[in-house]
């Protein structure tokens, strides 16, 4: 079997290119142009990622590393945040809208799959558990962003007669995340006894972990009796509060980490209630998510310990 990992340099896109190669994949791998590689360096030690360097925002370049070989499934993980400057807007819309679009229509005939890493940001903020009949109401750029590379993602599949599948994770976790994400700056504080600047008290988030993330996408990718368009939740369907997440983490590493509450602004994306209803990944993918946060945490403090 042959993939392609759109975004392998990034946090879940090098989890998921290392699964794939220890399960006899062979994987090409999209970075940035002069993107850091230490993540895909630490999962894959051997090498076994073929990465090629593009820029997800060139039309011509999407294109080239698309139909330059034949690939049975194509996983589109990248994804861009920078959105201060009108420049960076431009840019990440077309990483997380356009390319998308751009890559599928020129994907060689063969490719079986195209599964789609989405986000629960598209979704708009609803008391009870989302499911996926809930409307797109996308909470700020980003989430705006990737719920245009959905749509875009699901059309161009159709009229290729490919199988698209959307993944909509909620907050993934994990060893080598993005380092002024909440856990690893809580990890750092656990460390340095320095004190972590939290949100507003009562706000949540859906914790799920990395490897529950990948094995989504994999199943999706051979999952081949789901309908064109497919969307599906992955999340662990239980909200836990920024406050409950580091006191957990603080008894996972024995240790004290100081918090000092409403200092954070949080996020434009940020609500009191945003927890996924995963039961259609269960009914149709036979997913759920295995890894505890207790468990999760405690890898991510190993890892971290490791690392240190």
């Amino acid at each position: 079997m042959r993939a392609l990992v759109t975004g392998a340099g990034g946090f879940v896109g090098a989890h998921l290119a290392a699964r794939l190669v220890a399960e006899g994949w062979e994987v090409v791998g999209t970075v940035r142009p002069r993107a850091p590689l230490h993540r895909l360096a630490a999962l894959d030690p051997a090498g076994s990622v073929g990465v090629v360097p593009v820029d997800l925002a060139d039309p011509e370049a999407v294109a080239s590393v698309a139909a330059g070989s034949s690939f049975d499934v194509a996983f589109l993980l990248a994804a861009a945040r920078a959105a201060t400057t009108p420049a960076e807007r431009r840019a990440t819309a077309a990483v997380n809208g356009a390319s998308c679009r751009w890559l599928v229509e020129a994907l060689p005939e063969g490719c079986r799959a195209v599964v789609r890493l989405g986000s629960s940001t598209e979704y708009g903020e609803q008391a009870a558990p989302l499911d996926e009949t809930a409307p797109l109401r996308p909470r700020g750029f980003f989430g705006t962003t990737k719920a245009a590379g959905s749509v875009a993602v699901a059309a161009a599949a159709v009229r290729r007669g490919m199988r698209a599948v959307v993944l909509r994770a909620f907050q993934v976790y994990g060893p080598l995340d993005h380092p002024g994400r909440l856990v690893p700056t809580a990890l750092r504080a656990a460390r340095s006894g320095g004190v972590l600047p939290l949100t507003r008290p009562g706000l949540g988030r859906d914790w799920v972990y990395v490897d529950d993330v990948v094995d989504a996408c994999v199943r999706a990718a051979g999952a081949d009796d789901l309908p064109g368009g497919q969307v599906l939740n992955i999340g662990t369907g239980r909200q836990v509060s920024n406050e409950e997440l580091v006191a957990q983490l603080a008894a996972v590493a024995g240790r004290r980490i100081r918090v000092e509450v409403g200092a954070h602004p949080g996020r434009d994306w940020d609500a009191a209630s945003w927890v996924s209803d995963p039961t259609l990944a269960a009914r149709l993918l036979g997913w759920q998510a295995r890894i505890s946060l207790t468990e999760g945490l405690a890898r991510c403090w190993t890892a971290d310990d490791l690392a240190a």
